[in-house]
């Protein structure tokens, strides 16, 4: 898509980005590899990421044809020094990172392979929701490599740290239900549904104050990792800049005065 008219950064042809309203969809559009992560992939969702158009406020991220992503691109992993492939992998981590500490929650939207690096890729998204179709492994072990992409960091984080040991040891393929149920995924819809469910997701999302949700990406995680004491005080100070800011001032006057929405069972 051009910059010119979308405001989005060029991105390579194995990436697609569309505007809908104030939300973003990215398509990893490589689907006649079953949408395996190469370097112009990667380097792509760290562009994009890194700095979406101020007009948009949520991002939907979706595989093109019958896959989310089946990992990295094996064909590309060449022979290395320990420095350069040190090297490869942090550039991962800052292209993941975009997505998981950047401007915009992300909802992803997960069907067919979800392996591997593709896996990796999902876990740094904010918002889960996993067709039937979705199958989820870490087929590291068997293939002589380890994880690359922050999988060793955020995947234990959902699932635990030993059920990611078994996945990388023994290869054990995951259904759609049994992910869920580990807690890969937080929605699980039919097939071909997906797609909706993320972007009714993220055009809620969008309405949210902007900086809850700031606070929600990028003070909530570190909340969680800090000794209790500093997470207390963190979040006093994140509550009070947000309860303090014009625009939660006015939503709360509009709640109080019920002309805000209330919460109800869906």
């Amino acid at each position: 898509m051009n910059k010119k008219t979308s405001g989005f950064p060029d991105l390579p042809s194995s990436l697609k980005a569309e505007r809908k309203g104030d939300i973003a969809i990215v398509t990893l559009a490589r689907a006649e590899k079953r949408n395996a992560l190469n370097d112009k992939i990667v380097l792509g969702l760290e562009a994009f990421f890194s700095a979406p158009p101020d007009a948009i406020k949520a991002a939907v991220l979706t595989g093109a044809g019958d896959n989310f992503s089946a990992g990295l691109d094996l064909s590309e992993l060449a022979e290395a020094e320990v420095a350069e492939a040190v090297h490869h992998s942090q550039m991962w981590h800052r292209a993941f990172q975009a997505i998981e500490f950047g401007k915009v929650p992300v909802v992803a939207v997960l069907h067919g392979a979800v392996v591997g690096g593709g896996l990796e890729l999902a876990a740094a998204a904010h918002v889960r929701v996993a067709e039937r179709s979705a199958y989820y492994a870490l087929p590291e072990g068997s293939r002589g490599i380890f994880l690359g992409g922050g999988g060793t960091v955020r995947l234990p984080k959902l699932i635990g740290t030993s059920r990611v040991a078994e996945m990388m040891l023994t290869g054990h393929v995951y259904s759609a239900e049994e992910g869920h149920a580990l807690g890969l995924s937080h929605y699980l819809v039919e097939n071909g549904t997906g797609l909706a469910k993320a972007i009714e997701l993220a055009e809620h999302i969008a309405t949210n104050a902007p900086l809850t949700n700031f606070a929600v990406m990028h003070a909530l995680p570190r909340i969680a990792e800090s000794d209790p004491a500093s997470g207390y005080l963190t979040e006093a100070l994140m509550a009070a800049i947000a309860q303090g800011s014009d625009e939660a001032k006015a939503r709360l006057k509009d709640f109080l005065e019920k002309r805000g929405k209330k919460v109800e069972r869906g």
